[in-house]
């Protein structure tokens, strides 16, 4: 191995340097301080556990985003998380095992043996919140008005918020009785949009005319606000489950703020169709083509911990908050300190640095560059004072 390649990292695992690290670090603090405000607790799973608890209820696609080790200790196979929230309903049901909601919140390094996406990285930070405990519209619309917050907190504007139900597309297959591979099949082509197929496809697999005709009609049910007074009329005696999700996303729609935020819907959207059980949302800016953060209700993610609990929450990637949020102040300047070993001078810095001050002290015989040292200022002794002046 050459010197050049020691210093290669793994394609998708990145650094965070100086000033990016110091800036990722405030927004963490303020977002945390955010969801503490909130009532939700901070909590901090490990990186590692077993592969039967780390797993659990999150799907294949999660299965295959995760590193596997064996545990030297007991022989069994671990994991390094690919995310939290199973770890937070473990949590939740077995370790905290609470009577009322349970809010908890957290912010940590999950690792991914393949990137999500074109140039992402394989080791985000991911920031976000949890709400166990509460299966009423009042818990998606929390969890969405904090998502939101979030976003305000990270100074990211202009945001697109989708909004889509799992019910709607869900409780009209489920009216089908298909079997699995056609289920896979037409869950396919309605993410797709592909129209013209889909209506070939259900020609020849759906016998009843009226479902034919609602899933038919699922792809154009997308656009602003308005689109849900078509899908109501477009699936007018739809199954009561239908109904049900659009009046749950109108309560939701009703209950926001919308002056500044451009609502979307896709009532045929099915993020995490085998995961997700209500309300889905995820955010969009322009010139950015993945979704900032996204979240949802998925009631059934503690079951395999014996205590299945309605749940809903989010996560972001904190460094891609940072990244496009207008949080852009650099690592405030610090006063540099000259070597001298005057007692009173090692009195001012104290009293600096506890006021908040960034202060750096010099070295003997150092020599000074203040560019690097991220100073603007010196601490000087005039007569027996000594006083912070501005670097010409």
């Amino acid at each position: 191995m050459s010197n050049v390649d020691r210093w290669l990292l793994p394609d998708g695992i990145d650094e965070v340097l100086p000033e990016q690290a110091h800036l990722v670090e405030k927004m963490r603090r303020e977002i945390i301080d955010l969801y503490h405000n909130w009532g939700y607790d901070l909590v901090i799973p490990p990186m590692v556990e077993f592969t039967e608890s780390l797993l659990s209820g999150s799907g294949q696609d999660l299965d295959l985003m995760t590193f596997r080790l064996t545990d030297q200790l007991s022989g069994r196979l671990m994991g390094v998380r690919a995310d939290i929230t199973p770890q937070v309903a473990r949590m939740d049901a077995h370790s905290l095992n609470l009577s009322i909601p349970g809010r908890f919140c957290y912010a940590g390094t999950v690792l991914h043996t393949l990137p999500r996406g074109p140039l992402e990285s394989r080791s985000p930070i991911s920031v976000g919140v949890e709400l166990f405990g509460e299966s009423s519209i009042s818990a998606d619309i929390e969890i969405i008005e904090l998502f939101l917050n979030t976003l305000s907190v990270a100074e990211i504007g202009d945001v697109s918020l989708d909004l889509g139900h799992v019910d709607i597309v869900r409780g009209l297959i489920g009216e089908a009785n298909l079997n699995g591979d056609l289920e896979a099949e037409i869950f396919d082509l309605l993410q797709r949009k592909a129209r013209t197929e889909l209506a070939v496809w259900i020609s020849e697999n759906i016998e009843n005319e009226q479902l034919g005709t609602w899933l038919n009609n699922l792809p154009q049910l997308t656009g602003g606000i308005e689109i849900l007074e078509t899908a109501k009329a477009a699936l007018d005696g739809a199954p009561e489950v239908v109904i049900n999700a659009l009046n749950q996303l109108e309560t939701t729609i009703h209950s926001l703020d919308t002056s500044h935020l451009n609502i979307h819907l896709d009532l045929s959207e099915m993020p995490g169709y085998h995961y997700h059980t209500g309300i889905v949302f995820a955010a969009y800016i322009k010139g950015y083509g993945k979704a900032l953060g996204n979240g949802g209700r998925y009631d059934h993610v503690g079951e395999a911990f014996g205590r299945s609990r309605p749940a809903t929450g989010f996560a972001f990637d904190l460094k891609t908050l940072v990244s496009h949020g207008s949080c852009s102040q650099s690592l405030s300047l610090g006063i540099f300190a000259p070597f001298c070993l005057d007692s009173s001078r090692r009195e001012e810095i104290k009293s600096l640095r506890k006021q908040g001050f960034r202060v750096v002290e010099g070295f003997e015989n150092q020599v000074v560059d203040y560019e690097e040292l991220k100073c603007n200022r010196e601490l000087v002794k005039i007569g027996e004072k000594y006083i912070v002046e501005f670097l010409s």
